[in-house]
């Protein structure tokens, strides 16, 4: 396994890219690929006293930011770590790559470059809401607007996703709208729900609001882009808030210094599961290889999860299982598959 590593976009570029890897390297037998200002990388090893002598450094002298247009990629900065990192997978030279930079251009860049699984309408970010049991949310962030068919296919592929990756033999698919009569939302809601549910491959529980989707409402969650990623950053930020507040309420005084230690252990671990640095980063689903996209704002242990659920990812057989049940499903306005 050869995961390519994006090292100049996001946030914390390269260093906390440079970190992750390495430590992913610690603990997986994957081998790497760092892609990125060479010279810049080299110099971040020497001084944290990383040995990257077992890793390929590949240089590429641009850098996709993040309020560059996506078609930068593809168009002004095709030399960029982004676009090779991007085409070192199409050609076969990785098994998959790990990207914090500019969500629009590595989308793009996935769709146009390592082309989509053929069938696919549009792929989406499927990024795991941090929860107790996790929730898969189609889409995260790629597609601003969606038609009816977009989501029946968002609810194919996480469910293959969910089956593959977490054991789940029949998810649960719900469709995120403000109510949960089926009569509720806006007529995309409306005629999907409609379709989602004449669909026997899909086990579709109906609509789901979003202050139940904390609860196990679902397994699989599916929406436009836009509110998708609303969402997903107003669950982190909720994580972070109650992480603070706790931490605030323990350590007011002695007496409740005294209470976290009898409770430390257990909390800790129920805490982590809000934590988004321990989920790495979302798989776009419908690419016909793997690309994991990771927050921007990533740092070392992040990236190294980011880069676990890469192998993961690319090992599971999921692509190959989208591509067989996209093949047999072809959602048409009425509701019905062909």
């Amino acid at each position: 396994m050869r995961i390519i590593v994006d090292c100049m976009g996001g946030d914390n570029a390269p260093r906390e890219l440079v970190r992750g890897a390495y430590a992913a390297s610690l603990e997986n037998s994957a081998s790497f690929i760092l892609v990125g200002d060479s010279a810049e990388i080299q110099r971040i090893a020497r001084e944290d006293g990383l040995d990257l002598s077992h890793f390929d450094i590949i240089d590429a002298s641009e850098t996709v930011f993040m309020d560059d247009d996506p078609l930068t990629v593809i168009k002004a900065k095709s030399n960029s770590s982004m676009a090779v990192s991007l085409r070192m997978l199409a050609a076969g030279e990785g098994d998959a790559v790990v990207s914090t930079g500019n969500t629009g251009a590595l989308f793009t860049g996935a769709t146009l470059i390592v082309r989509k699984i053929k069938g696919i309408r549009r792929p989406a970010i499927a990024g795991l809401l941090p929860m107790e049991c996790p929730v898969l949310l189609l889409d995260s962030g790629a597609n601003v607007s969606v038609t009816e068919e977009y989501l029946c296919q968002f609810a194919v592929m996480g469910s293959i996703y969910m089956q593959k990756n977490f054991g789940i033999r029949s998810p649960r698919v719900g469709l995120l709208n403000n109510g949960a009569e089926s009569c509720k939302g806006t007529p995309l809601q409306q005629n999907t729900y409609k379709m989602l549910a004449a669909m026997p491959e899909i086990n579709f529980v109906g609509n789901v609001e979003a202050d139940k989707v904390p609860f196990n409402a679902c397994d699989v969650l599916v929406c436009d882009g836009f509110t998708g990623n609303i969402l997903l950053k107003s669950m982190e930020g909720m994580g972070r808030l109650v992480k603070k507040t706790l931490k605030k309420v323990f350590y007011a005084n002695a007496v409740t210094k005294l209470s976290a230690l009898g409770v430390k252990k257990n909390l800790g671990a129920e805490l982590s599961r809000l934590d988004s640095s321990e989920l790495g980063g979302a798989p776009i689903l419908g690419i016909s290889k793997p690309v994991i996209k990771a927050h921007g704002s990533s740092d070392a242990k992040a990236v190294k999860n980011a880069v676990k659920q890469a192998i993961f990812y690319a090992s599971s057989g999921t692509i190959v299982n989208i591509a067989k049940e996209i093949k047999v499903y072809v959602p048409t306005e009425g509701g019905t598959a062909n």
